[in-house]
C-alpha cells in the first residue's frame, strides 16, 4: 500500500527528469558546429624499420577514428612503409602500439589508400586540393565539401619549418599553409583540425592563415619529439610520446562524449612528453571549450528535432491490413485484405 512517503518519492523521481526544452537544448548542442560530415587524412611519411613507431602512430589514430564512427570511405590513409610485412617483424601481419603486445593496431580491416612510394609531397597536396588525376579511384580522393570537418594527422621526421617524406623530399610550412588556403577557397572544409607529431612540430603551423583551422603539435621550435615504449623483442620504439598519450585519452572517448578540445590540449604535459606540446586557435572561430572531440574524431549523425507528438495506431488491421504467415521457404509480410 502506497503511503505519503511513497508518493513524495515518486514525485521527486518524476521531477528529476529534464524538461523537453532541456533535452532539445542538449541535442542542439551536438550539432552547433554546423558540419554535416567528417573526413580524416592520416599520413605517415617515414620508411624503414627503425621508424616503426611512425606507422604505429598513424594506425593508432586510424583505429580510433574508425571506432568513433568515421568509415573507411571517409578516411584517406597514407603509409610510407608496410611494417606488418617487414622481414624484421617477429610477428608478421601485426603492428603493436604497446609493449605488452595486447593491441594489434594493424587489425584485420586496414584499408591503406596510398602506400610505399605513392606517399609523396605531390600526392599529399593533390589529395588536399582535389587535383587528383581523373583515373584516381574514389578511395584516393578527399571528397569533402563546405560542410565537412576535416582531421589531418601527420607524423614523421621534421625540423624547423619542414616535414620529411621518405628521406627524399620535404614539405614546408609555407606549402602546407597554401594548400589549406586552396582548400578554403575551393570550399573543401568547414572546420579543420591539424595535428602533427614531429620534431619542432609547432613550426609547421606558424604560417597558417586560413580561417577555421585549429592546430596541435607535439613540440615547440627548437625541441625534439621523443619516442616511447621501447620493445626488446622487436628492437625499436613502438610509438612517440605525444601520440601515445593522445591515444590513451581517445580510448576513453565514446560517440556521445562531451570532452572538448581544451581537454585534448592537456593530455600530454611536459612532464610526460618531455617536449612542450603546442596549439594554435587564433584562426578558429569557436571557443575550443565548445568544440567536442567528436566534432573531428567522430562521425556526425544529423537528426531532425521536433517537439510535436506523433500518435501511432496500435493495430494495423484498422488500416485494412492483416498479417499472413508464409511457409518456411517464404518470408512473412504484411498484405492487404481482399474485400
Amino acid at each position: 500500500e502506497a503511503g505519503p512517503g511513497s508518493l513524495s518519492r515518486c514525485l521527486a523521481y518524476l521531477t528529476s527528469f529534464p524538461s523537453p526544452s532541456v533535452w532539445q537544448d542538449q541535442a542542439e548542442q551536438l550539432f552547433k558546429s554546423g558540419h554535416t560530415n567528417n573526413w580524416a587524412v592520416l599520413v605517415c611519411t617515414s620508411r624503414f624499420w627503425f621508424n616503426y613507431r611512425h606507422v604505429a602512430n598513424t594506425l593508432s589514430v586510424y583505429r580510433s577514428v574508425k571506432r568513433l564512427g568515421i568509415p573507411d570511405s571517409h578516411i584517406v590513409l597514407m603509409l610510407a612503409d608496410d611494417m606488418a610485412c617487414n622481414p624484421r617483424n617477429p610477428k608478421p601481419a601485426t603492428v603493436f602500439s604497446h609493449k605488452n603486445m595486447e593491441l594489434n593496431v594493424y587489425g584485420d580491416d586496414v584499408e591503406v589508400d596510398y602506400r610505399s612510394y605513392e606517399v609523396t609531397v605531390e600526392n599529399f597536396l593533390r589529395v588536399l586540393t582535389g587535383r587528383v588525376p581523373p583515373s584516381a579511384p574514389r578511395s584516393k580522393r578527399l571528397l569533402s565539401d563546405d560542410r565537412s570537418n576535416v582531421l589531418i594527422y601527420m607524423t614523421g621526421h621534421g625540423g624547423n619549418g619542414f616535414l620529411k617524406f621518405q628521406d627524399s623530399e620535404e614539405i614546408t610550412n609555407v606549402e602546407l599553409a597554401d594548400a589549406f588556403e586552396q582548400m578554403w577557397q575551393k570550399r573543401r572544409y568547414h572546420e579543420m583540425l591539424f595535428i602533427i607529431d614531429t620534431c619542432q612540430g609547432a613550426s609547421m603551423y606558424e604560417r597558417f592563415y586560413s580561417p577555421n583551422v585549429m592546430a596541435l603539435a607535439s613540440s615547440q621550435v627548437g625541441e625534439d619529439s621523443l619516442s616511447h615504449q621501447p620493445d626488446l623483442a622487436i628492437g625499436v620504439h613502438l610509438m612517440d610520446r605525444y601520440t601515445f598519450y593522445v591515444l590513451e585519452f581517445l580510448e576513453e572517448i565514446h560517440p556521445a562524449s562531451q570532452a572538448n578540445m581544451n581537454d585534448l590540449f592537456q593530455v600530454c604535459p611536459k612532464s610526460l612528453c618531455v617536449s612542450t606540446p603546442g596549439h594554435r586557435t587564433d584562426l578558429f572561430q569557436r571557443n575550443p571549450q565548445n568544440v567536442l572531440i567528436t566534432d573531428f574524431f567522430g562521425s556526425v549523425r544529423k537528426v531532425e528535432l521536433t517537439t510535436e507528438t506523433v500518435s501511432l495506431k496500435p493495430d494495423l488491421s484498422s488500416m485494412g491490413y492483416r498479417e499472413r504467415r508464409e511457409g518456411p521457404a517464404q518470408s512473412s509480410g504484411v498484405h492487404p485484405v481482399r474485400k
